[in-house]
């Protein structure tokens, strides 16, 4: 069995920060890091390592392929539609910078969602379809009149807690989008739903994210046999390219019950994306912890034994994108001894590999 495991943000971001560093206690995790090939490009987005692992570019269209893995919550995909992704957000002014938090910072009801997207639909009907998957993966279906040209706005994983500079480029293509934006805007500030939530303490839905637009490719090719992740994104780009998904395991144990010994997977564990968005140390440690026992640990005497053929770990990061790339050998390269998950951080944010 061959395995590709993503673990977005799996090294802390900080290497510096010995309040989160020191209670990590990862052998696991750091023998595989210690003895595999490491890998390193620039830094990407999670929705970035994603289509690169379908062979797909940067500037692949991810809205279309994550509302294709909304299948079991909306309606058929039509094969020519133009998507946006108009994912929720709160844009708040912070010490004179413009910081965007996203839905798992203040929560927003299904209820909620279907009110304000109703009224979106209502005042924009000559511009597209909004849609509801999820109370906060909302989706813009542009008509076939509005004439939208490609722009790089990144995926809102990768601005989540960060300075916003500005929601969409200024050039011509955006022109519409960037007035439906403004008026979206003042719409969402005005409505009764965001009246209530600021009554009740709670922070209102006061814009939009737009990204990842185009239509769905005539076809993907994928290497794998199989997708397990509850990534909207990942789903939809396993059923894109005919791969079989399934959900995430609870440990490497379910997984290898349920695999061929000759096939390929791809695991998605977003377990350390939030925590990290959002600094909480506490979080990071925990879920690495839980991470080590139920996946690492297993892995590499998995990979020790020969049970796996090939481990390869992936994680978007700010040090960059990162692969460790391992087989059975490997692991027995004794004279390659495993370092602290700080000190791996510390030499990533020196340039050292």
């Amino acid at each position: 069995m061959q395995l590709t495991l993503l673990v977005p943000e799996l090294i802390w971001p900080e290497p510096d920060d010995r309040d989160t560093f020191e209670a990590i206690s990862c052998p696991a995790l750091d023998t595989l890091i210690a003895r595999s090939r490491t890998l390193r490009r620039p830094p990407q987005s999670l929705e970035a390592t994603l289509t690169d692992a379908f062979g797909l570019p940067e500037s692949a269209p991810y809205a279309a392929f994550r509302r294709f893995g909304e299948r079991s919550t909306l309606e058929t995909l039509a094969a020519d539609a133009f998507w946006v992704c108009a994912d929720p957000v709160h844009l708040r002014f912070q010490q004179d910078r413009l910081i965007l938090a996203d839905s798992s910072s203040f929560g927003i009801e299904l209820d909620e969602a279907h009110t304000l997207v109703e009224e979106l639909n209502h005042h924009f009907a000559d511009i597209g379809s909004f849609q509801v998957a999820t109370a906060d993966r909302w989706y813009l279906q542009l008509s076939a009149t509005t004439q939208l040209g490609e722009f790089n706005v990144p995926p809102l994983s990768a601005i989540v807690g960060r300075r916003v500079e500005a929601q969409l480029p200024q050039n011509r293509q955006t022109a519409s989008l960037r007035q439906l934006l403004n008026e979206a805007q003042m719409l969402l500030h005005s409505h009764p739903t965001n009246a209530a939530r600021e009554l009740a303490g709670r922070m209102p839905i006061n814009s939009l994210w737009l990204w990842g637009a185009g239509a769905l490719p005539p076809r993907v090719e994928s290497r794998f046999d199989g997708v397990w992740s509850t990534n909207p994104l990942a789903l939809g780009l396993g059923y894109a390219a005919g791969v079989p998904i399934h959900g995430v395991p609870a440990e490497s144990a379910a997984l290898f019950s349920k695999t061929a010994p000759g096939s390929h997977h791809l695991v998605v564990l977003e377990d350390l994306l939030g925590v990290v968005q959002y600094q909480d140390g506490d979080a990071y440690r925990n879920a690495l912890l839980a991470l080590e026992e139920r996946w690492f640990l297993p892995l590499r005497k998995a990979l020790t034994v020969g049970k796996i053929k090939y481990l390869r770990l992936e994680s978007s990061t700010a040090y960059g994108a990162l692969a460790w790339e391992s087989r059975r050998t490997d692991q027995w390269k004794l004279w390659r001894r495993a370092q602290p998950l700080s000190i791996t951080a510390r030499n990533l944010a020196k340039g050292i590999v």
